[in-house]
């Protein structure tokens, strides 16, 4: 159901669980973490009964068909995923009970079971080989392939799809149809195309054939595989190119460290047997305790956790997080990212590795590119009012215009006597820093550039005795008067608007930030099922999916350029899972049942009332009979 639903609909393992939960938890389908294959006689009768009343009884074969698991790990407890009751119900009957996305994966399981008790399809391939004669004399042979189908069986209800597909799959001219032909025809030749065969490396995983992957080796079960697909993204280790998974060098970084240090217990075959071990002690047949004993002290020969994590301090991590490349150059995976190095003590050069560039890409061409780049930190000059120097630097936040403070004199340490640098004070300056603007760059920024930068904010003058300022911010130019802010439309404008202009604006009406459109920044396409337009745009938070419906902020390593339809509508569809587990887009808090009382101010009368209220609170403590008043009446 998951390696489906992401081939079809475009969806990963967690958004399809998510949404097979709602429709498990409100009868339409069995219990989906399950990888059986099997099925109850009821529902072979029932998929029978619906294919052969809805396609004929030619499409059902003479007995059921009755499939075996081919994972090693198989949960056989459960059935295997299908509509629920003994009789199932068409996807246009639950039509108008459902959610969209809730009606595609119903139609998908649907469709599924149907096909499963249905016949094989038929299909008739031809090659057609033509005998020509060149200018020249020498015999040449064209060839064309091609199939029919005879006989769609399960097809009829289930159409099969190749996703992925490489060099050789996508040139194999199989499913063309080819016209009626006899031997010996005279065929006249209008065009023809002489075409080269080029292989290519095998595709990226997606999330389907991932899943598919850890299936064929054992590893995980079918209420892991979302989770394990949540963690590699959430944790750095893959990010998405469309459909894609891409490995990071954090990925190759931890590998790394695993494979050294922790061979045996990442290996494949380990894996696979720890889960088996873990179904025998669930079935009682073996000691949790005494498993956990041996995997964690180990046995003769054979060494356990304990022993493998003994010299976890002897590591060392530099070593662990560099991958060399070649003439003295480095990968380095630091605490920000990774980085390339070159060289060593004083003579290194640092280049940073762009988030967007896989480890792939990354040729030992393009590492010296990088490195040939500026390095994003150089003097400008000396500022003419603090004398200090400027320095241009590539920061964390993006370039920005720094003054550079003296080193401190060294003082000497009163209990070791040695020199070292002073504390610094909490009320000591800090130097003056400013961003640089988007059209700027650090190797072309100019020290007149770099003047005007740091003479921000600038004042323009006053209106109604109060200063008006304009300053750049972290949402972009804007001007302040007092409390009332206006955003700028450039920033140019924080140089060439006046006291005038500035006053016009704010003569007229306020308009709020969020009134202001923004032109969308890539355009994906339309949605297929609701024929609406997927656009990506830049809001407050940053970037979003939306559909003009449904909102979806993009993941951690979601990169604009490589963004497609496919990822777009996978990001709503688990954006609209979401909200239907909590229940809308927007949660209204429940008023608490008690108001809160508001302090009273401290008057005379207040003062007065609470000390006769602590007076009658003491008098009803006390030993004798206090005297109750009763309750007014409404």
């Amino acid at each position: 159901m998951q390696q489906d639903a992401g081939s079809r609909l475009g969806w990963g393992a967690q958004i399809t669980m998510r949404i097979a939960q709602r429709l498990y938890e409100n009868g339409y389908i069995t219990y989906m973490r399950t990888d059986s294959v099997t099925l109850s006689q009821s529902a072979i009768e029932s998929a029978r009964n619906s294919a052969k009343a809805l396609y004929g009884a030619e499409y059902i074969p003479t007995a059921p068909r009755l499939y075996e698991g081919k994972s090693k790990n198989a949960q056989e407890a459960h059935e295997a995923v299908r509509p629920a009751g003994e009789s199932f119900r068409t996807p246009g009957e639950l039509a108008p009970e459902l959610s969209r996305d809730e009606f595609a994966l119903y139609d998908l399981i649907w469709k599924r079971t149907i096909a499963s008790q249905m016949s094989d399809a038929k299909k008739m391939q031809m090659r057609v080989d033509f005998d020509v004669a060149t200018k020249t004399g020498e015999a040449a042979i064209f060839r064309a392939n091609g199939s029919v189908v005879t006989f769609p069986g399960f097809l009829a209800a289930y159409e099969d799809i190749v996703e992925d597909k490489n060099s050789d799959e996508a040139t194999n001219e199989s499913d063309k149809r080819l016209p009626a032909m006899d031997v010996g025809d005279l065929i006249k030749v209008s065009n023809y195309i002489c075409e080269g065969h080029e292989t290519k490396p095998p595709a990226r995983y997606t999330e389907p054939t991932l899943v598919k992957k850890l299936e064929e080796l054992g590893i995980g079960r079918p209420s892991t595989f979302a989770s394990i697909m949540s963690t590699i993204q959430d944790r750095g280790y893959v990010s998405k190119r469309g459909r894609a998974l891409v490995p990071t060098f954090l990925a190759f970084s931890v590998t790394g460290l695993l494979e050294q240090h922790f061979g045996k217990l990442i290996d494949y075959e380990f894996t696979a047997s720890m889960e088996e071990d873990l179904d025998r002690i669930a079935n009682g047949e073996e000691d949790r305790v005494s498993w956990l004993t041996k995997f964690f002290f180990g046995t003769e020969g054979n060494p356990g956790l304990e022993a493998l994590s003994a010299d976890l301090g002897a590591i060392d991590a530099q070593q662990i997080n560099t991958m060399k490349m070649g003439e003295d150059i480095e990968i380095r995976v630091g605490r920000y990212g990774a980085y390339i190095q070159k060289g060593i003590g004083d003579d290194r050069k640092f280049a940073n590795i762009p988030e967007t560039m896989a480890p792939d890409e990354l040729t030992l061409q393009v590492a010296i590119d990088l490195l040939a780049q500026p390095s994003g930190e150089r003097e400008l000059g000396v500022h003419p009012d603090s004398n200090l120097p400027l320095l241009a630097k590539s920061g964390r936040f993006g370039p920005y215009i720094t003054e550079v403070f003296p080193e401190p004199e060294m003082v000497v340490d009163k209990k070791t006597g040695e020199l070292k640098k002073p504390r610094k004070k909490k009320d000591a300056p800090k130097p003056k820093t400013a961003s640089l603007f988007s059209t700027m760059t650090l190797d072309t920024i100019t020290l007149d550039d770099a003047l005007k930068l740091m003479s921000l904010p600038r004042a323009l003058g006053e209106y109604e005795d109060v200063p008006i300022t304009v300053q750049n911010g972290r949402y972009g130019p804007y001007m302040t008067h007092g409390s009332d802010s206006r955003t700028l439309t450039s920033e140019d404008q924080l140089f060439a608007i006046s006291l005038d202009e500035a006053i016009e604006l704010y003569k007229q009406p306020k308009v709020r930030r969020r009134g202001i459109a923004k032109p969308p920044l890539k355009d994906l396409g339309v949605d297929p099922e609701s024929s609406r337009q997927v656009l990506v745009k830049d809001g407050r938070f940053g970037m979003y999916i939306t559909d003009g419906e449904t909102n979806a902020t993009l993941r951690r390593g979601d990169n604009l350029e490589f963004l497609t339809l496919e990822r777009g509508l996978e990001l709503l569809a688990g954006r609209r899972a979401w909200e239907a587990e909590n229940g809308g887009a927007k949660r209204v808090k429940k008023s608490s049942k008690r108001a809160k009382k508001s302090a009273p101010s401290l008057t005379k009368n207040t003062v007065k009332a609470t000390g006769k209220a602590k007076t009658k609170k003491k008098a009803a403590s006390g030993k004798g009979k206090a005297k109750t008043t009763p309750a007014p009446t409404a």
